[in-house]
């Protein structure tokens, strides 16, 4: 078990807002071994909290009137003031959705797009202290913004999230945009948890910005097979690179997410 608290500006928490609950709820869990801890909470809409290990991992929540696209799913930062970081969004660019909302006691949640068009959220723990496990079966991998506005991302992520850049795709050459540009986001604990990756070149015009989450698993081909079996898509299969075997898929409602298991020997 690895365990995991998030430094401010780090990923916290993920969800799913999907269009049936509890046809997603028996997909992840066959796949991950993820269970709900509790029926739907009338109170905030139906959602629940998926498990791993006796440990909340990641939200699952009803299409809500008035909300967001379904089948989607949403990545959360962490910080200390929500107040704070809705402002810092609006100087940056960006736009707020959900203002900043108490959750009873278990935090308060911002829910925002950058100034590149992605949906992003921010949570500030009160009991719910987010995911605490990273690197192990069915916890988080990695958490990756595919951009198309790369500039305009890392200046975003810098004043809201407070992100120390590192170049990773282009030699360090930060003026380097291209299908290859891409950085971690540093946390103020020296180490990262997240990428923006310039997405121009990778998708067509119509396709906006967005977050991506990847889930660590110990097969990721095996796992690729178990998605199709279980009803959900191949985008890309199993493939080797210098950061493990990665692949991306969808449930079967078309949710997309990645997998990711560490390169050998690591």
């Amino acid at each position: 078990m690895s365990e995991y608290s998030a430094p401010v500006g780090a990923p916290i928490w993920f969800d799913l807002i999907s269009e049936d609950t509890a046809r997603a709820a028996a997909f992840y869990s066959e796949l991950f071994g993820w269970e709900v801890d509790a029926p739907p909470n009338v109170e905030f809409g139906g959602y629940q909290n998926f498990v791993k290990n006796g440990r909340r991992v990641a939200g699952l929540s009803p299409v809500m009137e008035g909300g967001g696209p379904p089948n989607v799913w949403s990545v959360y930062l962490y910080t200390t003031d929500a107040t704070a970081t809705a402002e810092d969004v609006a100087k940056s660019g960006g736009s707020i959705i959900v203002p900043p909302m108490a959750i009873g006691d278990d935090g308060t949640m911002v829910f925002a797009i950058d100034s590149a068009g992605a949906a992003i959220g921010f949570w500030q723990p009160g009991t719910h202290p987010g995911f605490t496990e990273w690197g192990t079966q069915g916890t988080p991998y990695w958490f990756e913004c595919h951009s198309k506005s790369y500039a305009a991302s890392l200046d975003f992520y810098r004043a809201v999230a407070g992100a120390q850049i590192q170049e990773v795709g282009t030699g360090g050459d930060p003026d380097a945009v291209g299908p290859d540009a891409y950085s971690q986001l540093m946390t103020p604990d020296g180490n990262a948890y997240s990428g923006i990756m310039d997405s121009v070149k990778l998708f067509p015009p119509e396709v906006p910005s967005f977050w991506q989450v990847y889930i660590t698993v110990d097969d990721v081909r095996a796992t690729v097979t178990r998605v199709e079996e279980l009803g959900g898509k191949i985008l890309m299969g199993g493939e080797d690179t210098p950061y493990g075997t990665l692949a991306t898929v969808t449930d079967p409602f078309g949710a997309v997410f990645a997998l990711g298991s560490p390169p050998a020997g690591m």
